[in-house]
């Protein structure tokens, strides 16, 4: 196990910020993980488990432990006529095995292509796009408790799943780390284009004919045509959620903006782009020193080179408050800020 101190982090976040942790170990797997938690004691200081970095935000070098998920492999658990149960390390890309699952032929996480991070903080942060959520594919995932080094399974129902949300970035917030995550596959051919994009895209395409590759693809080019490689332009993909209403308030504002966009949800609330209402206030492909928001998707905040963390938190708080100055909606960052 190798323990670096004043680690610069430049490299290990998608918005390129240079900070420094005051000790960084990468863990490789779970008996590397217990010797450190029990020789090092790293809860006694702040910790951070770091996975892609591409859902945080440092304003600050960090004073404390971050430990880096770097715990790999895919396995095949269980395989029938029907169904594949696949279990991967925390430390794996996210991109890479959607696309290893989709390869085989395996139905279930082909909406979730191209998503950044790792498989660790898929579950976390309960990632989702075009539709789905990896919840309706997760099975289990095993975690490490960073204070005593007890190994814990958590099933669905344990994990407490909201909408980029889980009991792991709430109650349960710091305590934990992803050691391998169990998904369920199908073999048999389930789709969903239900995001219309997705719908548009396939509409003149026999269904029997559509394959989850091809819908991949689709989720794939459509990601690239919106959301700026963060290898050319910093950035943490949608800095912003999609804030949730009541009924009562979006009648209100469809009233004064009848072509506002919504989502309905089961519980009669409805979903807004935060995308639409950051476009509306004019913020869509504004530059403002170093940073500034992409010019093709009013969600993702970039660092045009050489932004510090906090330029970047500066800039969300003007957009934050003019979106609830005119809307009187607040919406909250999905990124983590440090």
């Amino acid at each position: 196990m190798t323990i670096s101190e004043n680690k610069d982090l430049l490299h290990l976040n998608t918005f390129g910020i240079s900070a420094r942790a005051q000790h960084f170990a990468p863990i490789h797997d779970l008996p590397e993980l217990k010797e450190l938690i029990l020789q090092e004691h790293p809860t006694e200081t702040s910790l951070l488990v770091l996975g892609g970095g591409s859902n945080v935000l440092f304003t600050k070098d960090f004073d404390g432990w971050v430990l880096h998920n770097g715990i790999k492999g895919i396995e095949i658990i269980e395989d029938n006529a029907e169904t594949v149960l696949l279990r991967a390390g925390g430390g794996e890309n996210w991109s890479n095995f959607v696309d290893f699952a989709v390869e085989n032929g395996w139905w279930g996480l082909e909406n979730l292509s191209l998503i950044p991070g790792t498989v660790g903080a898929a579950p976390v942060q309960n990632i989702g796009a075009y539709g789905t959520e990896q919840k309706e594919r997760f099975i289990s995932l095993e975690a490490c408790n960073l204070k005593t080094g007890e190994v814990r399974t958590f099933v669905k129902d344990d994990c407490a799943f909201g909408y980029r949300s889980s009991i792991f970035k709430t109650e349960e917030k710091g305590n934990w780390f992803v050691v391998n995550v169990t998904y369920h596959l199908q073999k048999k051919p389930h789709r969903i284009l239900n995001y219309a994009p997705l719908k548009a895209a396939f509409e003149n395409t026999p269904l029997s004919k559509l394959s989850a590759s091809e819908i991949s693809n689709k989720v794939k080019e459509i990601r690239n045509s919106k959301l700026p490689d963060p290898r050319k332009i910093g950035n943490a993909g949608s800095f912003f959620k999609n804030p949730v209403i009541s009924k009562s308030q979006f009648q209100q504002l469809e009233n004064q903006y009848p072509n506002i966009p919504s989502y309905p949800q089961d519980d009669g609330t409805l979903k807004v782009p935060a995308g639409w209402l950051i476009e509306q206030c004019g913020w869509k492909g504004k530059k403002v020193g170093n940073t500034g928001v992409h010019n093709l998707q009013a969600l993702v905040l970039v660092n045009h080179g050489n932004a510090t963390g906090t330029e970047i938190q500066q800039l969300a708080l003007q957009i934050q408050s003019d979106v609830h100055n005119r809307f009187n909606i607040h919406i909250e960052p999905e990124v983590l800020i440090l």
